[in-house]
């Protein structure tokens, strides 16, 4: 019996006595996810990505192993509730205009202590401190730093749009402005490349668009690293007592951490390994969230429907953005109508050994985002489900 039957075959002992749709998190290949971050981390800290997660009971666990430390958030207003958690350390990864948010936190220095801030813009400090409300907590500030690749003279770039700080003279000046202003102080920057750490270099049946990328990766890697090292001086110069450098994600953890300038790293998705992250070759993860969809229909040969299954990812819109039908193995989406809201038909040899009432395992394509599909997580160990938390959604938390 292969790997992938093996689990299937517990998967769905394990959760026999429950009704599909529902989703799990294998916490055997949870774990290992997480002890093979820590160990490509190299003994820095490795910052979780709440986004890829959505689960306090989960944060609580990875948090409680060694080698974690910290939270890296979304919104504002999730920040807050993390905070009044009990979670002490939480980095907003992206501003926000959450003015009743900035005001709960300039006016509470308890939660003022716990949250730190991003920033890229003086206009962004405008925003906290017109939304203070008289509040006079320090807000704990970070600067992000664009990490994206320009070549041929600045005309080709690659990598998100996302701070508009990308010399070391442009982040070092915002420091100044930052210390210059009542009410703040700079403890960190952050500078994500989401162009190295999100997109896999070993695509499907595509060796020259793997070797292209990288290619790309390596050249983006050795310019980020002296523009890095270089902006990191230059803010010290401004905040001696910086407190952190964060930078990476699942997929260039390894690499990241080789950066003497880097003090943290930030990853998520490596603890549920979502179906974008099968294509890498600097690590192998094993798959933990899942979710199972009921047979429903068998409109003909080779064919079954699913209740549910329309879960796309966010991102540029491609059928790399669906979910994948994992278990069993050998079914695929109708490409005339894909995957549906309401139902799915699926196709291939595989369909002809399901029944309704059986079930198909599927992987999203993305982490966390499962979690805004499902209000409760099954926990499967060995083939037992041993117990069930409540992802955000779960506990009535939608924060986008």
């Amino acid at each position: 019996m292969t790997a992938r039957l093996a689990d299937r075959a517990r998967y769905d002992r394990a959760t026999a006595h429950l009704d599909a749709p529902l989703a799990i998190v294998d916490l055997d290949a949870f774990d290992a996810n997480a002890a093979d971050l820590v160990r490509r981390a190299g003994g820095k800290p490795v910052r979780v990505a709440s986004k890829s997660v959505r689960c306090r009971a989960l944060l609580e666990r990875v948090l409680a192993r060694d080698g974690f430390a910290g939270i890296m958030s979304f919104t504002l207003a999730e920040s807050l509730w993390l905070a009044r958690s009990g979670f002490g350390d939480v980095l907003l990864a992206y501003p926000s205009a959450d003015r009743a948010g900035f005001a709960e936190l300039a006016g509470d220095p308890e939660l003022a202590a716990a949250v730190t801030v991003m920033v890229d813009d003086p206009a962004q400090l405008d925003l906290i401190d017109a939304s203070r409300g008289g509040g006079r907590a320090v807000v704990r500030v970070c600067l992000e730093l664009d990490t994206s690749l320009r070549m041929l003279g600045g005309r080709l770039r690659i990598g998100a749009l996302r701070s508009p700080l990308r010399s070391p003279a442009q982040l070092a000046g915002l420091a100044r402005a930052v210390a210059r202003r009542p009410g703040f102080k700079v403890v960190g920057i952050m500078a994500y490349e989401g162009h190295v750490a999100g997109v896999g270099d070993a695509v499907a049946g595509r060796p020259l668009r793997s070797r292209g990328i990288r290619l790309m990766q390596a050249a983006a890697r050795r310019e980020l690293s002296e523009r890095r090292a270089a902006a990191v001086r230059a803010v010290r110069a401004v905040v001696p007592d910086l407190e952190f450098v964060n930078g990476g994600g699942t997929g260039s953890v390894q690499h990241t951490v080789a950066e003497d300038a880097v003090t943290e790293v930030a990853a998520g998705s490596g603890l549920y390994v979502p179906r974008l992250f099968d294509h890498y070759t600097s690590f192998t993860g094993r798959p933990a969230a899942l979710f199972a969809l009921p047979v429903v229909r068998r409109p003909g040969v080779g064919v079954v429907t699913v209740l549910g299954g329309g879960y796309p990812a966010s991102g540029a819109a491609g059928p790399d953005r669906s979910p994948v039908p994992y278990l069993p193995e050998g079914l695929r989406y109708d490409p005339r109508e894909g995957a549906g809201e309401v139902q799915t038909p699926l196709t291939g040899s595989a369909a002809d050994d399901l029944l309704v009432g059986d079930r198909v395992w599927f992987r999203h394509a993305k982490a966390g985002e499962l979690c805004e599909r499902f209000d409760t997580l099954r926990l499967v160990e060995g083939d037992a489900v041993t117990g069930a938390v409540p992802t955000y959604r779960g506990e009535g938390r939608t924060f986008l």
